[in-house]
């Protein structure tokens, strides 16, 4: 005769329903930094603007043959301090930092003005050039000089006048063509790191 059932066991069940998982939500991407250098590129016009208004309006006066030693040591000390910065601000680029362009880019237009500059003060030395005498003509001869291109309409005819030009050639080469490089290197940079469709995500809305 079959037994009658017995009463529930209370052990475990002979098969235990399997356990899920923790589903985990999905990690999102790391947010990238927010780009700072294009609030400070507004700045580079109205800066620029300013550097060349201050070379045309400035007084030389204080400078000249008159002071010849004060002449010389303002020279220095202006192009070691826009060296200085020009390394600093390379070294910042190499590291993408914000305002590094917009940095490079005026210390480079204001090394050209302080090389004009001293032209114009040294066309006041008699026998030191020949064919220069505005604030315009020194900038134009400095403009040449960095593009080595010369129209002979423009002469250094004293030995000060050689010398700067020599100056301003081997402060070309080394610095001015290191931040010209830097500061290439910084924008591909930025244009290669921008996402496709110029940074802006366009939304699709649902399927039909």
């Amino acid at each position: 005769m079959a037994q009658p059932p017995g009463p529930p066991q209370d052990g475990p069940p002979d098969h235990p329903s399997p356990v899920r998982p923790t589903e985990r939500p999905p990690e999102r991407p790391p947010e990238r930094p927010p780009d700072r250098s294009r609030w400070t590129w507004p700045l580079l016009g109205p800066l620029v603007a300013g550097l060349f208004v201050a070379y045309f309006l400035l007084p030389a006066r204080t400078l000249g043959p008159e002071r010849p030693e004060l002449s010389w040591a303002l020279l220095i000390l202006a192009l070691t301090a826009i060296a200085a910065l020009l390394l600093k601000h390379m070294r910042d680029a190499l590291f993408d930092r914000p305002g590094t362009v917009v940095a490079l880019m005026s210390l480079m237009c204001l090394s050209v003005l302080v090389f004009s500059s001293a032209y114009f003060v040294m066309s006041h030395h008699p026998g030191e050039f020949q064919g220069l005498r505005t604030r315009l003509d020194a900038l134009y001869f400095t403009l040449l000089t960095v593009a080595t291109v010369s129209y002979g309409d423009i002469q250094p005819r004293g030995q000060s006048a050689r010398l700067v030009i020599l100056l301003q050639i081997l402060y070309t080469l080394v610095f001015l063509t290191a931040a010209a490089t830097s500061l290439s290197g910084k924008l591909r940079r930025a244009a290669a790191s921008r996402p496709p469709g110029g940074g802006r995500e366009h939304k699709r809305g649902p399927p039909p």
